[in-house]
């Protein structure tokens, strides 16, 4: 399916982009305006885009079916300032609740249950039920359109950020700057419609990060790897991160890999092929050294 998106209506790009483009994090952002009203909404167009200076971006969207824009977009142009609360599993439901276009006025931290934390730089105050909190100057708030569904990039620089113990590697550490632990955060994520996701150690996975030395590449990688109908484009991936092609080791030892070696010896073609199972098993446990083994072995 082909789909032009100047030919369809603002929801219907709407419903597309949303579901194909995630999960995305959510903002939920606290403000106020000049009269001291302060305001508790979520946004799900939201990331990081700068580490130096620290930068997120929102975008409280026009709404599609008035055009009407967004009591949180209306506080920061008059006081701007805002706390970007980090939801968590345990705080997704408030934060739908909060979600509700209540009258401008209507405090969501007392329609959703949640507790009002002063802040220490802004005047918003943060959510003392989410986990990670950060205070932000807006910097700039840059409209994207004037329709209904058009975004409004609210750009905010990162002053202060609180971090509960509890999310922390090792909290007495003797370090100036403790490591967070990914698996304890349990962030949760916008997709399309009314699905969400939550990232818990069910979900996570590590994908090992080129620094400085390049992988060899695809490209790089033997003949009958590179074009192996059993290997696919992720495990191609990992075998082809390695900064070196590597040898075979005389010292490695794999009794599986011998029982393959000595059961298929006198067919090659099926003897690779087993190789290659193998490897792929091996893989998906992260076992790359020991998959180039197995595979070498078949040269």
């Amino acid at each position: 399916m082909i789909i032009d998106l100047e030919k369809l209506k603002p929801a219907e790009k709407q419903y597309y982009l949303q579901h194909v483009i995630a999960p995305r994090p959510i903002c939920f952002a606290s403000t106020i305006d000049k009269a001291g009203n302060v305001n508790l909404s979520p946004f799900s167009f939201f990331n990081l885009f700068s580490s130096n200076p620290p930068i997120v971006v929102f975008s409280p969207a026009r709404r599609v079916r008035d055009n009407t824009s967004k009591h949180t977009l209306e506080n920061v142009l008059e006081v701007p300032e805002v706390v970007i609360n980090i939801v968590t599993y345990d705080m997704v439901q408030q934060m739908s609740l909060a979600s509700c276009e209540f009258p401008r006025g209507t405090n969501e931290f007392v329609k959703a249950g949640f507790t009002e934390e002063p802040a220490s730089l802004v005047k918003p105050p943060m959510v003392k039920e989410s986990k990670v909190k950060m205070e932000c100057r807006v910097t700039e708030v840059k409209p994207l359109g004037t329709e209904g569904g058009a975004g409004n990039l609210v750009i905010c620089e990162v002053l202060r950020m609180h971090i509960a113990e509890e999310l922390l590697d090792d909290p007495s550490a003797a370090q100036d700057l403790p490591k967070l632990d990914q698996r304890k955060i349990n962030h949760v994520a916008r997709l399309g419609g009314d699905w969400y996701c939550v990232v818990n150690e069910a979900s996570l996975f590590q994908v090992a990060k080129p620094n400085t030395q390049l992988g060899i590449g695809v490209d790089a990688l033997p003949a009958h790897i590179r074009n192996s109908a059993i290997l696919s484009g992720n495990d191609l991936g990992q075998l082809a991160n390695v900064h070196d092609l590597p040898v075979i080791e005389p010292s490695f030892d794999d009794p599986h890999l011998k029982q393959i070696i000595q059961y298929y010896s006198i067919s090659p073609g099926e003897m690779e092929k087993e190789l290659q199972l193998y490897a792929k098993k091996l893989l998906a446990n992260g076992q790359v050294r020991e998959a180039w083994q197995v595979l070498l072995a078949g040269v």
